[in-house]
């Protein structure tokens, strides 16, 4: 019989990302190094794990009107279809076609950090996606319909008592445009939004390891993203 153990390794990898999230929070003093190792930690969890369609990075998000997001901690987008990034000194921008999901990364989470996240995912999702139609052997596709972006909030702990109770539920409401759909609170547990805007809070067991599992199950979900019209970037050249 196998000597490994699912749970525990489940439970084990929940418990190296609150770990790490946990020593970033107290050996660090500096507000914006801190800042930057959490989303180091949130980032390597899924640069590891994600499937290889999928990629995450810092990075600012652009679409095909010149129109740029925010800085956005953690943005998951596509490797396979989406031709178009640029990457230099660190600093990584991403077409607008190829973002599946977007997330603020955050040593703790209460109210403003909650209305901070929401105007970040707002800044990706209300930019302009083109899509194109697809050609085949027997001729062509239509365009594909814009897949819907998830947005999110990652932090290690909660500024509330109880940490995950109706204060984080007033604080979710919002419009479509900012609506956080998932998100993980390492010390407490996570929550997610339904298609109908209803949320669902779920307390302790291994919040890093169920917010993983979770979003990989949402992005299969996803319809794959659209066919890009570089020629819409292209035409910047001229200016």
């Amino acid at each position: 019989m196998s000597e490994w153990s699912l749970p525990l390794l489940l439970a084990g990898l929940h418990e190296d990302i609150q770990h790490r999230l946990q020593t970033v929070r107290k050996s660090l003093d500096h507000p914006g190094t801190k800042g930057s190792a959490s989303e180091h930690v949130w980032l390597e969890l899924l640069q590891t794990y994600l499937p290889r369609r999928y990629h995450a990075e810092t990075a600012h998000v652009v679409d095909s009107n010149g129109v740029f997001s925010e800085q956005i901690d953690v943005v998951v987008f596509d490797r396979q279809y989406s031709p178009f990034i640029f990457s230099y000194e660190g600093q990584v921008i991403i077409p607008a076609e190829s973002v599946y999901a977007v997330f603020e990364a955050k040593q703790i989470i209460d109210a403003g950090q909650v209305a901070y996240a929401r105007k970040k995912v707002a800044s990706v999702r209300r930019l302009y996606r083109t899509s194109l139609p697809i050609p085949h052997a027997g001729g062509t596709y239509p365009p594909k319909p814009l897949p819907y972006i998830f947005g999110g909030l990652l932090t290690f702990e909660s500024d509330w008592k109880p940490a995950l109770g109706e204060p984080l539920k007033e604080a979710l409401k919002g419009d479509l445009d900012e609506r956080l759909d998932i998100g993980c609170v390492a010390a407490h547990g996570t929550f997610g939004c339904d298609a109908e805007g209803c949320y669902t809070i779920t307390p302790e067991g291994k919040p890093a390891t169920a917010f993983l599992l979770e979003l990989i199950a949402r992005l299969q979900a996803s319809a794959t993203v659209p066919m890009i019209d570089v020629r819409a970037y292209a035409r910047w050249l001229a200016s």
